[in-house]
């Protein structure tokens, strides 16, 4: 007899039925000469009970411990009151055994297989075959083939075609980080793991497939985080005749229909918001909406006091002072105020100034802070009345160059919001939009913020003569400070894509080697086209509530980028290398 069902399927509907179940013994008890086995499958577990009268069938059930894959025979039949699991979906049935049949032995797991699993990560990645058979692993990915199912079902009735594009191509012009492919039969040639599809996605609306969409694999060769893996999978999206609206438009709903569909969150339309006023009043392009906390500029109350610290950035146009009012903040002890200056440390901040709000009414005297005799009293109490400081507040504040600030205050923002559980809602999606150009690197050169294809605003002769200013048809899709998407309307016209290449910096030449291909297609009647890109592994991560993007993903990397359960990155025979014409520097030799 062939699988009945399986194991976390099994109900009421299915009493007084003979079914056949295949899995993998979850637990087994032994309750006074009864047998009891928690047989587990990807759809979750249903008890099977042995008792004596099954002869053979019940020694073998003996014999059994967890991780033993099972076929199992048997009456489904309704449980006492008494014994009832409103805990299990099963919880209300269970299996008379009648049959069994031990398919494999299994070792003793490497760790615990329930739920209150404490084991590291590096142990669960070791054994990830293991790991996945966990409920919440398998829950995730069973959730996360649900929501690409219905993204490609929404494509697809909207008119999108799936189409692949290639693994192995050219190095792109962010080539250091690249996974180069070294050529055996090309010597000394290599293709390029795609960072994205990008290029080829366009070359598609050229050939005049108008809708493009595929769930794609990109790899990037960078320092890795919570939701950053070298190969990740992304949603990828492309259109022809389509302005910004559209395709936002289009985007939005998919993304409101799966939260409908799977999480039943019903999302309002998406609020918009400028580059330029999500990193005034929340330091980030991405900000989280959860959290009603603002920063507030500052920087025209302290150009005139005599403390450098605070006047200098004051005076300084590339550089901000602004200050984050926490309501009922002042609770925050003197030892979280050190760990909170820490953690702007990472990101550049050199310290963090403070001021506690006993008593506003008792004006200086009720304000206590080391900065207040730095400041003066006048200028204090003008910060405060611009802050609208009630007792029971913490201001914290940031003075330096403006990427400093916005990125550490905009940071603390998020670890507070957190700390204090400050979130007014579970979920805050919306859209960033009016992204610049271009952005200005240290050294003072123009780089582009999204890519050289992204189309600006303005026409080409306003983009000629002040690039610096011009902002792009770009949009992002954040939701609860993750950026969920981004994408942008494409230059389809070559004159306004040399304009770009101009202001870039970027010669003939560079132009032809690194985008030769794109640049010869856009002559030959290049549609206006636009898209977008979600990534999916943040996407499921967000929808699960993991704490990493590791936990939705069947066979993720470390954090150094290695696979602990193959043990890749590996080693290779010289033969091979010598096929591909690549030599190994001798380490000592080359540190010398």
């Amino acid at each position: 007899m062939q699988r009945t069902t399986y194991c976390g399927l099994v109900t009421t509907a299915h009493l007084e039925q003979e079914i056949t179940l295949y899995g993998w013994v979850d637990r087994r008890r032994d309750h006074g000469g009864v047998i009891f086995l928690d047989l587990r499958d990807r759809e979750g577990i249903v008890q099977v009970v042995f008792d004596p009268d099954a002869g053979d069938f019940f020694e073998q059930a003996d014999r059994v411990r967890s991780e033993y894959v099972l076929k199992v025979t048997g009456k489904v039949r309704a449980r006492s009151e008494a014994t009832v699991n409103p805990n299990m979906a099963t919880g209300e049935i269970e299996v008379y055994g009648t049959q069994l049949e031990i398919l494999n032995s299994a070792a003793t797991p490497p760790f615990q297989m329930d739920e209150h699993i404490t084991v590291g990560e590096d142990v669960r990645l070791k054994h990830r075959y293991m790991d996945l058979r966990r409920v919440e692993m398998q829950n995730s990915l069973r959730f996360r083939s649900k929501i690409t199912n219905s993204i490609r079902n929404y494509l697809d009735e909207h008119g999108f075609l799936d189409i692949e594009t290639p693994i192995m191509t050219r190095a792109t012009p962010e080539g250091a980080r690249d996974y180069l492919i070294p050529s055996r039969t090309h010597p000394g040639q290599f293709f390029a793991m795609p960072q994205s599809p990008q290029l080829f996605k366009q070359l598609l609306m050229v050939a005049g497939f108008d809708r493009y969409y595929q769930i794609a694999k990109c790899f990037r060769d960078e320092d890795l985080r919570a939701d950053r893996q070298p190969e990740f999978t992304q949603i990828d999206i492309e259109a022809s005749f389509i302005d910004e609206e559209e395709i936002m438009s289009i985007t939005e709903t998919m993304i409101s229909n799966i939260f409908a569909e799977h999480m039943d969150v019903k999302f309002d339309k998406f609020p918009r918001m400028t580059y330029a006023e999500a990193m005034d009043r929340y330091g980030s392009d991405k900000p989280d909406l959860r959290i009603p906390l603002e920063l507030v500029e500052i920087k025209d109350l302290l150009k005139d006091i005599e403390f450098k610290v605070f006047a200098g950035p004051a005076n300084d146009p590339t550089c901000r002072v602004t200050a984050l009012k926490v309501p009922g903040g002042s609770q925050i002890s003197r030892k979280q105020i050190d760990e909170y200056t820490k953690f702007v440390g990472i990101y550049g901040a050199k310290g963090l100034a403070w001021i506690k709000v006993n008593a506003i009414e008792n004006g200086i005297e009720g304000l206590q802070s080391p900065i207040i005799k730095f400041l003066g009293d006048e200028v204090t109490m003008n910060i405060m009345q611009r802050l609208d400081a009630k007792n029971g507040d913490i201001v914290f504040f940031g003075a330096d160059k403006s990427s400093v600030v916005s990125e550490a205050l905009g940071a603390l923002r998020c670890k507070v919001g957190q700390d204090l559980n400050l979130y007014t809602c579970d979920w805050a999606p919306m859209w960033v939009v009016d992204f610049p150009m271009f952005e200005t690197t240290d050294s003072g050169a123009l780089t582009p913020l999204h890519h050289p294809f992204t189309a600006p605003s303005c026409d080409a002769q306003a983009l000629k003569n002040n690039p610096a200013e011009a902002l792009s048809k770009a949009y992002d899709m954040v939701l609860n400070g993750v950026e969920l998407g981004g994408g942008s309307i494409r230059i389809h016209d070559q004159d306004m894509q040399a304009v770009v290449f101009d202001v870039l910096g970027i010669s003939e030449d560079e132009q032809q080697e690194k985008f030769g291909f794109l640049l010869d297609a856009l002559q030959y009647g290049a549609p206006p086209h636009g898209g977008l890109a979600f990534g999916l592994d943040r996407l499921i991560m967000l929808m699960v509530g993991a704490e990493s993007i590791r936990d939705v993903i069947a066979f993720p990397k470390t954090q150094s980028a290695a696979c602990l359960m193959t043990d890749a990155p590996g080693t290779v025979e010289a033969s091979q290398l010598r096929d591909l014409n690549i030599r190994l520097r001798n380490k000592e030799k080359q540190e010398s």
